[in-house]
């Protein structure tokens, strides 16, 4: 919720040539007292396929939110969503029906209201960034699903621009609040009850191959342009766009890799909030099909402190293993090296991790209280790293060494033209 000084500020700071917004009523005070409108953060939601439409419902259901706008590509997909929203605000008046959700093809739209405090970005990949860049150019905070940029370049563009603006950041990954078991597993390396931390090993589920590439028509309702955005120019099929094509193809995604990667190596950097120096490895690129991401990745790596690190296609766990023991978080639960090691309690002087068990009312009150949320920037662009470095690794066939300091490359141009791409002028942003 921001001050009004500031919505005062925004009116006219994002404007969008030949575009009128009309912005709908807000729901009254009698319609949540304590938790109405004037108390509550107000959202728009780009990007409401799948996991967008999941985490929609998730910030449907809160007291302290109410969502104005949703937008997407698909026609029916957004107009389904925004009449899920205002049916969800006309049963709790109990009478008739009410209409607060506007639904936009357009985002840029939403980014226009000075009424909306926050955005959701839950789009294909290669859409996160620059969605999320120019939402908080526009003054809004963001919820951004994971995986963060297509590129070093695009992180550390979305981390610059958090920063400059003082915006609130909350990355997708979800397992710091609501698997809670992860964040005690980190607690427990941080504080040094595995003894000196020797290892660190990833699994993640392994991509896809295959993909038909014949084009076809491109669907009514479907503004297959505005999908494509930064992407190049490619003629629509199916798979590239509601088949695995969004996960798996290199125009817009790393695979999964990233996209599944992103879960367990964020937990890797919550226990040890560092990343790998060194990068080697194998992987395969399918060559038959419209999928092109890396499948059956093998990556080995190297902390400066010596600390070892490897990436393999498998379920979804973090093993951290020290001098003194094992534990290995996964989404589904936690083993350890003993029973005792899963029963320690934390002391009140020690590191402590968790902030909430629920992933999105964390953001929530972060945009509230102007308080650093559990997923945030510095720990997204971190760990997204760790794909993109070791992605680059497979792609040149060499070994990577990473400059920490200057988050840089050293010692191969090639693999550092591989930090940036191009993107669509009309898109460009760095």
């Amino acid at each position: 919720m921001k001050s009004i000084s500031r919505r005062n500020f925004l009116k006219g700071a994002v404007t969008l040539g030949g575009m009128v917004s009309v912005f709908p009523e807000i729901l009254p005070s009698s319609v949540f007292g304590a938790n109405a409108p004037s108390n509550r953060v107000t959202l728009g939601h780009i990007g409401v396929g799948g996991q967008g439409g999941g985490v929609m419902n998730g910030m449907l259901h809160l007291e302290e939110t109410q969502i104005l706008a949703v937008c997407d590509c698909f026609k029916d997909r957004r107009e389904s969503r925004a009449k899920t929203v205002n049916d969800h605000y006309a049963s709790k008046r109990e009478k008739g029906t009410y209409k607060s959700c506007e639904a936009y093809r357009d985002f840029r739209e939403i980014l226009a209201r000075p009424d909306i405090d926050a955005v959701v970005v839950a789009t294909p990949d290669h859409w996160h960034v620059p969605a999320a860049a120019l939402a908080v150019r526009a003054g809004k905070d963001v919820y951004v699903e994971k995986p963060l940029g297509v590129s070093i370049a695009e992180n550390k563009l979305m981390r610059d621009v958090v920063r400059q603006y003082g915006a609130i950041f909350q990355y997708g990954t979800q397992q710091r609040c609501f698997s809670q078991h992860c964040g005690f597993a980190a607690e427990l390396v941080r504080n040094g009850y595995i003894g000196e931390l020797r290892s660190i090993d990833v699994i993640a589920p392994n991509g896809a191959t295959g993909g038909k590439q014949d084009p076809q028509p491109v669907p009514d309702g479907l503004d297959y342009e505005m999908w494509l955005g930064p992407a190049p120019v490619t003629p629509y099929t199916t798979d590239r766009v509601v088949g695995g094509g969004r996960w798996h193809i290199y125009d817009y995604a790393l695979g999964f890799i990233a996209g599944w990667g992103a879960h367990p190596l964020d937990i890797a950097h919550w226990g040890y909030p560092h990343i790998p120096v060194e990068y080697e490895g194998t992987g395969r690129i399918p060559e038959d099909g419209l999928f092109d991401t890396v499948v059956d990745w093998d990556i080995k790596g190297r902390y400066s402190s010596g600390v070892t690190f490897t990436l393999k296609p498998g379920g979804d766990k973090t093993t951290f293993t020290g001098t003194e023991g094992w534990v290995a978080p996964s989404r589904g639960g936690i083993t350890a090296s003993s029973e005792s090691l899963l029963k320690v309690k934390i002391k009140p002087d020690e590191i402590h991790l968790l902030q909430d068990n629920h992933h999105y009312l964390n953001f929530v009150k972060a945009v509230k209280t102007r308080q650093t949320p559990a997923s945030d920037i510095d720990s997204a662009v971190q760990s997204d790293f760790i794909s993109h470095l070791g992605d680059i690794c497979i792609r040149t066939g060499r070994k990577i060494k990473w400059d920490t300091e200057r988050e840089t490359i050293v010692g191969d141009t090639e693999a550092v033209r591989m930090m940036n791409r191009a993107r669509r002028e009309s898109w460009g942003l760095i």
